[in-house]
C-alpha cells in the first residue's frame, strides 16, 4: 500500500539532490553552508518516521544553527539570458501551462478513483491520504510531462530546482513549522483557553455571533502565526468545535472546510506568512516589502465577509 511516507522520500530526494548540486557549484561562496541545511531538511523527510524524536529535534536546531551561523546564501544567476526565455516563452505560448495544469488534473483524478483501488484485499493507496499522496504522484507526471515537453538537459530540473530554492532559503521550512507549532498548541490545551476568553468577553448565544466568532478567530490567529494551519486546530478545538458544531448544531465538514478558508483570508494580510507575501517581494525585486499584502487586504476582507455569510447559511443545513 503506497502511504505518506512516498510524498515524504519524493521531498528527501528532491532536497538531497539540491544539496549535492549546491556542494558541487564551486563559483558559490555559501555552498557548503546552503548544502548542509537542504542535507539536514532531506533527512528529516527521508528518515525522520523512524528516527527518535530527540533526533529529529536536534536535526532542526541544526538547521537553525547553520541559518542563523552560516547565513544561507541567495539563488544562483539564471542559466539562459532573458532574451532565451522570451523567445521560448512565445514559441511555446500557452502550451507551457500544460505542466502546471497537469497537477490539480491528475490529483483530481487520483483523490476520485485511487481509494476504489484494491489488489488482493490491500488498497493500493492509504485511502486517509488519498489526496496528498494524488498530489505527489501529479507531481512526478507533470515533471515527465514537462521534460517530455520541453527537453531540458539531464540535470536542468534538480538545477532549477535548486535556483528556486535557493530563492526562498529558509522560509520554505515556514508551512511544515507553523503547522507542527498549531498542534503543539492543540495538544497544550490553547483551545479551550482560547474559548473560554472568547465566551467571557463576547456574547455567543447566538448562531451567527458563534460563526463570526470562528471565521474571525481563524483570520486574526492566522495573522498572528502567520499560518491557517496552525491556526485550525486551536479556534477549531475552542470555537468551531465547541460551539458551532456542538452546541448549535453545525456541520462539521462545513464549518472545518470554510473555517480553513476563512484562516487563509488572515494568510494574505501578514508578514508572518515569509513564503506567501515576503519571498514573492524578494523574487521580484519590488522595493516595498508589503506591496503583496496591501494588494491583498481588499480582497482578503471581502473574501472573510464572504466566508462568515457563507458558513452562517449553509453550516446549520445539513
Amino acid at each position: 500500500m503506497i502511504t505518506l511516507e512516498f510524498v515524504y522520500a519524493l521531498m528527501g530526494v528532491m532536497l538531497a539532490g539540491i544539496a549535492i548540486v549546491n556542494l558541487r557549484d564551486s563559483t558559490s561562496a555559501k555552498r557548503y553552508v546552503n548544502a548542509a541545511f537542504w542535507g539536514l531538511y532531506s533527512v528529516t523527510f527521508l528518515a525522520g518516521s523512524h528516527l527518535p524524536n530527540l533526533l529529529n529535534g536536534l536535526i532542526v536546531i541544526a538547521m537553525v544553527l547553520v541559518t542563523t551561523i552560516g547565513k544561507l546564501g541567495g539563488a544562483p544567476a539564471e542559466q539562459s539570458t532573458r532574451a532565451e526565455r522570451e523567445a521560448s516563452a512565445a514559441a511555446w505560448g500557452n502550451r507551457l501551462f500544460v505542466p502546471a495544469l497537469t497537477i490539480p488534473a491528475v490529483t483530481l483524478l487520483g483523490t476520485l478513483t485511487l481509494k476504489y483501488i484494491v489488489i488482493r484485499g490491500t488498497p493500493l493507496v492509504d485511502p486517509k491520504q488519498v489526496t496528498l499522496i494524488s498530489l505527489g504522484l501529479a507531481t512526478v507526471v507533470a515533471l515527465i510531462v514537462g521534460v517530455v515537453m520541453l527537453r531540458p538537459a539531464a540535470s536542468g530540473p534538480i538545477v532549477e530546482a535548486r535556483r528556486l530554492m535557493d530563492a526562498v532559503g529558509w522560509a520554505a521550512v515556514l508551512p511544515q513549522t507553523l503547522a507542527a507549532l498549531g498542534a503543539m498548541f492543540a495538544l497544550a490545551g490553547v483551545g479551550p483557553i482560547i474559548a473560554g476568553i472568547v465566551q467571557r468577553w463576547i456574547p455567543l448565544d447566538t448562531p451567527i455571533a458563534a460563526v463570526t466568532a470562528y471565521t474571525l478567530g481563524m483570520a486574526l490567529f492566522t495573522v498572528i502565526m502567520g499560518n491557517a494551519f496552525a491556526a485550525f486546530p486551536v479556534m477549531t478545538a475552542g470555537i468551531g468545535l465547541p460551539l458551532v458544531v456542538n452546541h448549535f448544531g453545525g456541520n462539521v465538514t462545513v464549518a472545518a472546510a470554510v473555517g480553513m478558508l476563512s484562516g487563509f483570508c488572515g494568510t494574505l494580510m501578514t508578514p508572518m506568512a515569509a513564503n506567501f507575501n515576503i519571498v514573492p517581494v524578494a523574487l521580484l525585486e519590488i522595493p516595498d516589502e508589503y506591496a503583496v499584502i496591501r494588494a491583498q487586504i481588499p480582497t482578503a476582507l471581502l473574501m472573510l465577509v464572504a466566508n462568515t455569510a457563507i458558513m452562517y447559511l449553509f453550516v446549520f443545513h445539513k
